[in-house]
């Protein structure tokens, strides 16, 4: 499946591609490529073919009609596995929800239906979206991780089983994952999306995101989900100012105070400047002040506790289906005392209002999404720290493929703007998507 989900649904709006031709094409490259890869929790392939006949039928009625098809008329959708379908269980990576069976769908989900896309089939999660990892590989190659804990989806827009899929961050869960698969992660402004309808960890994190192959494929999924008016549709036009052809002005992140990029890694986002410069960007460094220091910390504790909380009343009654990882976490957030966590709250206030003052001349900062490609191991999903400010503050972010490491693995460049500027860094990330010029398969 090699079309993209625009040019893909271009071509099943105008009849000149069935969607059960492409469901169908999906369907056979998950055959072939899926026993490696193992995106997938939950796939029926006769409920896929139906659903996508069904949706040939509505196009026809609406030909007859005059009604126009959605913007994603016919497009197959992955959806990880901790957002509520109706009509497939959704089981959050863990025994203790085998068999469960949601009796709506998330709104998100229904959106995409009314856009006219249909829902292919679940997405391998982590457990609970947290740390223990499921059963995906990464495409790449199969003994590294995917990363997490969207790794179904970014796993399975890489390997070109559908042409765009969903997934949520409460830390690095979309843009880490996308990065270590090669694929475009887009992570909207806080709430733009909603979170209704899945697993909640952290409410105070929890965002929603898209994995797709082109900025302009995330902007058109990510329009939908976002209810159509708060994300243009379409990169290619400043809805204020007309044809947005200018040069971005990126200061970028070199080093954070908690983690440290690898040799290989810093070369290649260094590598990744120059080439962006040289096509007309504006490029400088930003240090990040001392107050941001404690960000990292401030993040953790927020999330540990409220997903301590969240998730305790289960541990009570299937701590034994339950990994001793996310046993842990549990353990330890219930330990974090309630001034601590009001504390950090108030401490998340201070360093959004300072993130929104870091961009002052620059239109998005750039850094690296991990600290390297992904790691030759699968019990862990790899460090989600470079993600972490964004996260917190609650600012768009995007990561791009940008070229492949000796092992042949993916890197990827982390680009994020002022919370609330979806569209210019959308608009400013496809223009660095241009220049980058990255065409790489894993299969």
């Amino acid at each position: 499946m090699k079309s993209g989900l625009r040019e893909a649904a271009a071509a099943l709006r105008s009849g000149s591609l069935s969607a059960r031709a492409y469901c169908q094409s999906a369907l056979d490259c998950i055959r072939e490529r899926d026993p490696q890869v193992r995106a997938w929790a939950a796939l029926d392939a006769r409920r896929a073919l139906a659903l996508a006949d069904g949706c040939d039928a509505r196009l026809e009625l609406g030909r007859r009609s005059g009604k126009q098809p959605g913007a994603l008329h016919g497009i197959p959708i992955g959806i990880k596995d901790i957002i509520d379908t109706a009509d497939l269980p959704t089981q959050m990576g863990s025994a203790v929800f085998e068999g469960h069976r949601p009796a709506r769908n998330a709104p998100l989900v229904d959106r995409l239906l009314e856009a006219g896309a249909y829902v292919l089939g679940k997405t391998v999660t982590t457990e609970f979206a947290f740390m223990h990892p499921g059963k995906t590989r990464n495409p790449w190659n199969p003994a590294h991780t995917p990363g997490g804990s969207s790794s179904g989806s970014a796993a399975a827009v890489a390997a070109g089983m559908v042409p765009g899929a969903i997934g949520t961050q409460t830390n690095g869960s979309v843009i880490r994952p996308a990065a270590f698969c090669g694929v475009v992660g887009f992570k909207p402004s806080f709430g733009l999306i909603p979170c209704a309808g899945t697993l909640q960890f952290s409410a105070a994190l929890d965002q929603v995101g898209v994995f797709t192959r082109s900025v302009a494929d995330a902007a058109a999924l990510a329009s939908v989900l976002a209810g159509g008016s708060s994300i243009a549709p379409d990169t290619d036009t400043d809805r204020d100012t007309g044809p947005a052809e200018r040069a971005p002005r990126i200061a970028f992140i070199a080093h954070y105070p908690w983690n440290a990029a690898q040799a290989d890694a810093a070369a290649q986002f260094q590598a990744t400047l120059r080439r962006l410069a040289a096509a007309g960007a504006s490029i400088g460094a930003l240090h990040l002040p001392a107050a941001f220091d404690d960000a990292r910390d401030v993040h953790g504790t927020i999330m540990v506790y409220e997903g301590a909380r969240q998730h305790a009343p289960l541990q009570a009654r299937h701590r034994a289906l339950m990994s001793a990882a996310l046993n842990a976490v549990i353990e330890q957030g219930l330990g974090i005392l309630d001034a601590d966590y009001a504390r950090a709250l108030n401490r998340a206030v201070e360093l959004r209002a300072h993130a929104l003052e870091l961009f002052g001349q620059w239109d998005v900062i750039a850094s690296l999404a991990a600290p390297d490609v992904a790691p030759a191991r699968l019990d862990v999903t790899g460090d989600p720290s470079f993600c972490t400010l964004w996260s917190l503050a609650g600012s768009p972010a995007l990561t791009l493929p940008t070229g492949l490491s000796a092992g042949g693995l993916p890197f990827g460049i982390q680009l994020a703007a002022r919370t609330g500027a979806d569209d210019a860094l959308l608009r400013f990330a496809r223009w660095c998507e241009q220049a980058i010029g990255y065409e790489h398969d894993p299969f």
